[in-house]
């Protein structure tokens, strides 16, 4: 029997930390959410572990007139990654990928600016960093991100969702140290299935979680 869906967001935090004790309570640990559907995810991890919360910002690259379906992402840095084999079958141009390409790359640059405020992604090296979404479908979002945190020289990149389809949990495995997957349903269909409440995050409520973990952290214990 698979498992009932998560209410909301914060509960699959919740649930997720609990797959993530051994990181509690260590000072070389940060964990990032991505924005902005993985931060309210990401909260409830970092308070469970005593970790610092930031972001990392990523963008999907949808095929156009199919923009739920992914044939790509970006990320900080300057990581692109495509599915190749997609953009063939689609027949996607390269004018018309390009274009994709640069809206995103816009809103990726308006995001970074609206969550940034020095609660962005910090110096990573060295650090065990914890990259988290509120759930894996084909993995590229995420992908991007762990290809761009690898370049930053942490000590250890560890990926952690909620739910996600199983050969993307394993598919993610070869770039990164670890991936913590609450829920690998044997019929995944989508992330918003396994979710009672899956509203959209707004950049309001990002910057109110990140404000709320930054005087966490600052507050004495």
């Amino acid at each position: 029997m698979e498992r009932r869906r998560f209410r909301n967001r914060s509960e699959a935090g919740q649930a997720l930390a609990e797959r993530l004790q051994e990181y509690t309570s260590r000072d070389d640990v940060l964990v990032l959410g991505l924005p902005r559907g993985g931060v309210p995810v990401a909260y409830e991890v970092a308070k469970r572990l005593g970790a610092p919360l930031g972001v990392f910002v990523v963008r999907k690259l949808g095929v156009p007139g199919h923009e739920e379906l992914a044939m790509g992402a970006i990320a900080s840095g300057g990581i692109l990654v495509l599915d190749q084999h997609l953009v063939r079958r689609v027949g996607i141009g390269d004018g018309e990928l390009e274009r994709v390409i640069a809206a995103e790359l816009r809103e990726l640059s308006r995001r970074e600016v609206a969550f940034g405020g020095g609660r962005g992604p910090r110096d990573l090296e060295q650090k065990i960093v914890v990259l988290v979404d509120d759930g894996l479908a084909t993995g590229s979002t995420m992908r991007a991100a762990a290809l761009a945190v690898g370049k930053r020289n942490p000590a250890k990149v560890v990926v952690a969702v909620p739910v996600a389809a199983a050969e993307t949990c394993n598919d993610v495995r070869d770039i990164v140290d670890d991936v913590v997957c609450d829920v690998t349903p044997r019929h995944f269909g989508a992330v918003g299935f396994w979710y009672e409440d899956f509203s959209e995050t707004t950049d309001e409520e990002v910057r109110e979680l990140l404000e709320h973990a930054a005087q966490s952290t600052r507050a004495p214990s």
